[in-house]
């Protein structure tokens, strides 16, 4: 299971194995903030709180979009982060603005 908080929207949906937080997140109507979908906007960056290790790893995008502060805390771009396995996952849309 997956549980997306966006910005006035919580849903829990089934994790689809292949499919970024973002996607899924639009899939299920969730208010997940975007612009790009490439990874270099970071209008999508998220916290994750559960589960990051189902995700797939930090990709390049990723290291040039976040600071090393971030990515530490679990900050990803949800874009890039791809559910890799099944398990909990609970990730929140934080937007710079």
């Amino acid at each position: 299971m997956i549980t997306l908080i966006g910005k006035t929207l919580t849903k829990t949906t089934e994790a689809q194995l292949g499919q970024s937080l973002l996607k899924i997140a639009q899939e299920a109507s969730v208010d997940w903030q975007f612009n790009c979908s490439r990874g270099t906007c970071a209008r999508c960056r998220c916290i994750i709180l559960e589960g990051a290790d189902y995700l797939s790893e930090v990709n390049d995008a990723e290291w040039d979009r976040l600071g090393p502060d971030e990515l530490d805390a679990g900050y990803r771009l949800g874009c890039q982060a791809v559910v890799e396995q099944d398990g909990n996952i609970k990730a929140m849309n934080k937007t710079y603005f």
